[in-house]
């Protein structure tokens, strides 16, 4: 209705005519009577004398092909119907409504949203809602699904164009964000691949039919369907309205159709679906049955229902400005209306902003001009379109028809990519059994700490040092411990805790392996520095100076420890990861993180670490390979230190380079730590404490019943090479030991001394017989000497034989025995005479060359007789410059 155009006063003095631009009629500023005919009313009421005209502007071309003339054509029965409803019921007695219609080009059934500007119209109404009207409906949706983020795809044609701004302001302040905002002419691909690379999810597209169908081919090719995406579109397109535009796109049927499964679209709703009475006493599905009865084989609309109430909006303010003129003035009434009277056309206004009532299109109200009707939803399903909800603009209410919706995913579609942040934590399982194993091995060195300190008397325990043995399995323990702090993630332990973890589970692992091997390698020490020198006399390296030792490596750990915590301490930091696809099928991608613990200058730190924990395990390394020889099972244990380093190591080396590579993992780097861990301090301790074990159960003297063993000492920078067999050395009685050692020395420096004067005494015998009496005085009791100290020094029975059988084949009696012609002679100057003496040198010299001179290198063992003639001169003899040195006994 348009009273305020002001017009000649042509209009003045006729019957009252008022311009009803029906339903959404439009006519431009300065408009004239278009070419029409006036159709004149029939069955008036009996007290019906005064017509009120009714102009009536829409499409009434004959022409098939004309979609204008369609509605128009449509939309007539309805309004008929309304006009005789009307009628029958006297609603405006004495006053009857005269229907003028005139046929236009231009369709009065416009939705743009250029006549909701009041400034150009201000007293435009229409019945039907505008284009305008659905973004109140399409925010409500948002905000159902908890959309708040989407993107506009707009073709570049005004009436779309005033949708989508209206759209942003709707939003605006919504805490609805729109990520993007493009825009088309003719090609929408290029902005289709925009809202796919913004990451768009939501689309609210404003196009027409045939521009749909370019649409979602685009869609298709960038794959923007499914259970990712949710396309909201124009609901007023006609029914299958794809198939007529099919053969102007480049993709086929199946892929249009299956980009298009699930689009909703909005539009208002045709008629109202309540089953309730309206203003004309019919409900909605009434009147639409007397609606086809009326048009029988006519072409329908689907604004019939909005043209109906829209005569019922004209009956109803005619009336209530009657009653106000009725009751404020006497004088004045309706058909003294003209365009130039503003107080009746105020009266006007006033009474079409106060409609109110229940149509067949449903609550029928105005605000600001605009009709606040019924907004439907569709939805696409198997190539039809299917009423899922309906807006109530009046109410603001938006109700979702139960399980009417499908999605095609298991949940409707995220407005984003949802990034879900997924801690990459360790396996409970895992956990589990590795905790399990770790478990098993503190039981284990539990066992061997038990039996360490119950047999710690026991002379194979107590040379093996039972105080070192002990910090060797506390070394391990910690070592263990420190697996169950590896395993603890963000998983179990907050943040905090995390970080504390991070420290704490560094501590442990340096000062259990600093304690084990720390241990392990002093006492490799102290068996070094007893046995490196045999010729030194060495002092008493008690337990007490080892712990000081293994302290020392400890007070190094917690200086680089403490240095570390207080200069750059460790930090939990968080490493995230390129994003995954949900296991679970959802529309969400995870992003996996991963904790660490790291500080701003970690590679130096770990380099300190390792240099020193490199250079303590190549210190055993030489600890273990110069005591090599030391065959006291009780007291060396390079052997098994050597074992250990070599596996320890490789194991290291191994287990650090995967773990460096799985870092990503979490379980497979958790699972190599903690097996490493395991691996290394199990095989330590079981090569340390299983042979003792072992040999103890089994015999328990068995290190200390030998009373033997062989020393060998290699130099490199003497001609000679000597060779030490000792026995019985207890290392509980070390003193005792350096005392054997000295005198061992002496013996050899006194063997040297009658070695030369046996030597001088040959001489003297063979060069100069005549010094016998020389010899008796001052050799003949070396010569005892010497025997005596081959019987101290040899203690091997078949050597002893030997002298014994020789003695008992020559019994001294028949040294006795002289020739007739001296027996007149003094016995004693008899048996000393030169000749006796030469006589028993030539008997026992045989004898100390065979039992004395093979050992220390003057004749061959192998010699059944001297190697060199007694007869010989000194200086044809040859005496080796080495010898070697056979000490029993002691």
């Amino acid at each position: 209705m348009h009273p305020s155009r002001r017009r000649p006063a042509a209009a003045t003095s006729s019957p009252a005519m008022l311009l009803l631009l029906l339903c959404l009629g439009w006519a431009p500023p300065g408009w004239g009577w278009p070419r029409g005919s006036a159709r004149g009313a029939a069955g008036l009421p009996p007290n019906a004398t005064t017509p009120i005209s009714i102009m009536g502007l829409m499409p009434l071309s004959p022409s098939e092909e004309d979609q204008k003339s369609k509605i128009g054509r449509g939309v007539l029965p309805a309004v008929q119907l309304a006009m005789d409803q009307i009628r029958n019921e006297s609603l405006l007695n004495p006053y009857f409504l005269d229907l003028r219609l005139y046929d236009t080009e231009l369709s009065f059934a416009a939705t743009t949203p250029e006549l909701a500007d009041k400034k150009k119209y201000p007293y435009f109404f229409r019945t039907v809602p505008s284009d305008n009207a659905v973004n109140p409906a399409i925010l409500k949706l948002l905000k159902y699904y908890q959309w708040k983020r989407v993107g506009t795809l707009t073709q570049d044609v005004q009436r779309f164009s005033e949708v989508r701004n209206d759209l942003t302001g709707v939003l605006y302040g919504e805490d609805i964000e729109i990520s993007d905002t493009e825009s088309f002419s003719n090609d929408p691909c290029t902005s289709v691949k925009k809202l796919k690379g913004n990451d768009v999810r939501i689309i609210l597209g404003q196009f027409d039919e045939e521009m749909a169908v370019k649409v979602f081919c685009c869609a298709y090719d960038e794959e923007m369907y499914g259970s990712k995406y949710q396309w909201i579109i124009p609901g007023w397109y006609e029914n299958l309205w794809w198939e007529s535009w099919i053969n102007s796109s480049q993709c086929l049927s199946k892929n249009l159709l299956a980009a298009m499964e699930g689009y909703i679209g909005v539009d208002f709703e045709p008629l109202s679906t309540k089953v309730v009475k309206t203003i004309s006493g019919r409900t909605p599905q009434q009147y639409e049955m007397e609606y086809n009865a009326k048009r029988g084989d006519g072409q329908s609309s689907k604004f019939h229902g909005y043209a109906y109430d829209g005569i019922w909006v004209i009956a109803k303010t005619l009336q209530r400005a009657m009653k106000y003129l009725n009751a404020t003035n006497k004088h004045q009434k309706i058909e003294d209306f003209n365009y130039t009277n503003h107080k009746l056309g105020k009266i006007f206004l006033d009474a079409m902003n106060e409609t109110n009532f229940f149509g067949v299109t449903g609550q029928v109200v105005f605000r600001n001009g605009e009709r606040m009707g019924t907004i439907k939803f569709t939805q696409f399903q198997e190539r039809k379109e299917v009423k899922v909800g309906e807006y109530n603009a009046v109410a603001d209410t938006l109700e979702i028809i139960n399980n009417s919706i499908r999605f095609q995913g298991l949940e409707p579609p995220k407005d984003k990519t949802i990034i879900q942040e997924e801690l990459r934590k360790i396996s409970l399982p895992l956990y589990s059994i590795l905790s399990a194993l770790t478990i098993l091995g503190m039981i284990m060195a539990s066992a061997f700490l038990f039996f360490n300190i119950k047999n710690r008397n026991q002379k194979l325990i107590k040379m093996s040092s039972p105080y070192m043995n002990n910090l060797i399995i506390l070394g391990g323990m910690l070592s263990y411990a420190s697996i169950f702090l590896f395993g603890l993630d963000g998983s179990f332990v907050s943040e905090k805790t995390f970080e504390t973890l991070c420290t704490v589970r560094t501590w442990i692992l340096t000062v259990g392996y600093t304690t084990a091997f720390g241990a392990m390698f002093a006492k490799t020490w102290r068996v070094h520095a007893i046995f490196k020198n045999v010729k030194m006399k060495k002092k008493i390296i008690k337990d007490q100076k080892l712990l000081v030792i293994v302290g020392g490596m400890l007070l190094i750990d917690l200086c680089i420890l403490i240095c570390w915590q207080i200069v750059d301490p460790l930090r939990r930091t968080v490493e995230k990861y390129n994003m995954e696809p949900d296991p679970a099928g959802r529309d969400i991608s995870i992003r996996p993180i991963l904790e660490h613990c790291e500080n701003t200058h970690m590679t130096i730190w770990l380099g300190i670490v390792y240099a020193y924990k490199g250079l303590l395990m190549l210190f055993g390394c030489f600890l273990a390979w110069e005591t090599r020889n030391v065959s006291i099972p009780a007291l060396n244990d390079s052997k098994y230190i050597g074992m250990s380093v070599y596996n320890v190591g490789i194991m290291c080396i191994i287990g650090a380079a995967v773990s460096f590579l799985t870092r990503d993992q979490p379980n497979v780097q958790f699972c190599i730590v903690a097996l490493v861990i395991i691996f290394c301090s199990t095989i330590t301790l079981c090569l340390v404490f299983v042979p003792k074990l072992i040999t103890l159960r089994t015999n328990p003297d068995a290190a200390t019943q030998n009373r033997r063993f062989q020393f060998t000492q290699n130099q490199k920078k003497e001609d000679s090479k000597t060779s030490t067999s000792v026995t019985s050395v207890n290392q509980a009685s070390t003193s005792r030991l350096e005392g054997l050692q000295s005198e061992n020395h002496r013996l050899r420096m006194k063997i040297t001394e009658l070695d030369k004067d046996l030597e001088e005494v040959t001489m003297q015998l063979q060069d100069t017989p005549e010094k016998a009496t020389y010899i008796k005085q001052n050799h003949y009791q070396d010569l005892n000497d010497i025997l005596t100290i081959r019987n101290f020094t040899e203690s091997k029975d078949g050597e002893k034989a030997i002298l014994k059988n020789h003695l008992d084949q020559n019994p001294p009696a028949q040294w006795g025995t002289t020739d007739p012609s001296r027996t007149s002679k003094d016995p004693i100057e008899d048996i000393n005479s030169p000749e006796h003496i030469q006589r028993r040198l030539s008997l026992q010299l045989p004898i100390l060359h065979h039992a004395y001179l093979p050992s220390i290198g003057g004749v061959d063992a192998s010699c059944a007789s001297p190697c060199v003639s007694p007869s010989a001169s000194p200086r044809q003899r040859h005496v080796p410059p080495s010898f070697r040195v056979m000490v029993s006994g002691l």
